[in-house]
C-alpha cells in the first residue's frame, strides 16, 4: 500500500482497515491478516508502558517502536504518530522530528493531531515531502484541555469548529484523517465534505475506514473496553490460563520432559 493508493480508496471499494502495532509480533500478525495500514500509535504509552495518557510518550520511545515495526512491515502502509510537543513549538522542529521517525522506521507517513492550530506544522512537514495523516475530534494529546476523554462535536458550534478544522488540514496537505469520538452525523458530514479518506475510531461506519488499537481488538488487557471497541478475542484470559498450566507443570516437575532437554 502506498499513500496515493490509500487516497484512491476514498469512496471506492471496501472500507480501509488500519490497526495499531508496536513491535515485530504485532506487525507480523497485522500483515498476515491483510490490513491496509499499520499505525505505530502513541497509544503505546497506555497499552505498553502503563501511562494514564499518551502525554508522557517521548520521541525516543516512538522511534524505538517505529524502528521495530518498520523491520517487520512488508506491504501495509506504515504511519507513525508524532508524540505530544514534537510538532507544537515551531515548523522547523516539526520537520526534524517527522524526518527522524521516517528515517529510523521507513514509514510512509506521520500522524499529527489537531486542526487549524497545527496547519503550519502540517504544511511544513508536507513541504518536506513527508505525507501527513491528520487526527480530529477526540484528540488524546488534548486530554488536559478537554478535561478527559469525551465525545467531541455534539454541540452545533463544536461540530462546526471540527468541520472547519477538517477543511483547514486538507488545505494544508493531509492525505487522510482520523476522526475519533465524534457523533455519526458529524462523521458522515465530514466524510462527504473532504476529498481525503476518513478513518474512524468511535465515529460510526460512515467513515472511509476504521482503526482500532491492537490490544483492544484482541482483549489483551483486563477490564472493560471503550464503547466503540468490539473485542474479537479474550487474549488476556487465554494467556493467564496458559501461564497457569505451565506453572503447574513446573511445580509438578513434569516440565521440562525428557524430549525437551538436551543430552
Amino acid at each position: 500500500m502506498t499513500v496515493p493508493r490509500f487516497q484512491q480508496r476514498k469512496g471506492e471499494g471496501p472500507p480501509l482497515v488500519m490497526l495499531t502495532a508496536y513491535d515485530v509480533p504485532t506487525t507480523l500478525a497485522a500483515e498476515a491478516a491483510g490490513v491496509d495500514a499499520i499505525l505505530v500509535g502513541d497509544s503505546l504509552g497506555n497499552v505498553l508502558l502503563g501511562h494514564e495518557s499518551t502525554l508522557p510518550v517521548t520521541m525516543d520511545e516512538m522511534a524505538l517502536h517505529a524502528r521495530s515495526v518498520g523491520r517487520a512491515r512488508k506491504s501495509a502502509l506504515l504511519v507513525v504518530d508524532m508524540p505530544w510537543l514534537s510538532y507544537h513549538i515551531d515548523p522547523r522542529e516539526s520537520v526534524r522530528n517527522a524526518a527522524q521517525l521516517v528515517r529510523v522506521s521507513g514509514a510512509d507517513a506521520v500522524k499529527v493531531e489537531g486542526g487549524r492550530k497545527r496547519v503550519d506544522a502540517i504544511r511544513a512537514i508536507v513541504d518536506a515531502e513527508i505525507p501527513v495523516m491528520g487526527h480530529l475530534g477526540l484528540t488524546p494529546q488534548s486530554v488536559l484541555q478537554m478535561g478527559g476523554y469525551k465525545v467531541q462535536g455534539r454541540a452545533a458550534a463544536e461540530a462546526e469548529r471540527i468541520r472547519e478544522d477538517a477543511e483547514a488540514i486538507v488545505e494544508a496537505g493531509v492525505f487522510s484523517m482520523v476522526l475519533e469520538g465524534v457523533p455519526p452525523k458529524l462523521a458522515k458530514q465530514i466524510t462527504g465534505d473532504v476529498s481525503v479518506p476518513t478513518i474512524g475510531i468511535g465515529a460510526s461506519p460512515a467513515c472511509d475506514g476504521q482503526v482500532l488499537v491492537y490490544h483492544d481488538l484482541l482483549g489483551m488487557l483486563p477490564g472493560p473496553s471503550p464503547k466503540f471497541v468490539r473485542r474479537y478475542d479474550e487474549s488476556f484470559d487465554r494467556h493467564v490460563k496458559a501461564i497457569k498450566r505451565w506453572s503447574d507443570d513446573v511445580r509438578e516437575r513434569s516440565f521440562p520432559a525428557t524430549d525437551e532437554t538436551y543430552e
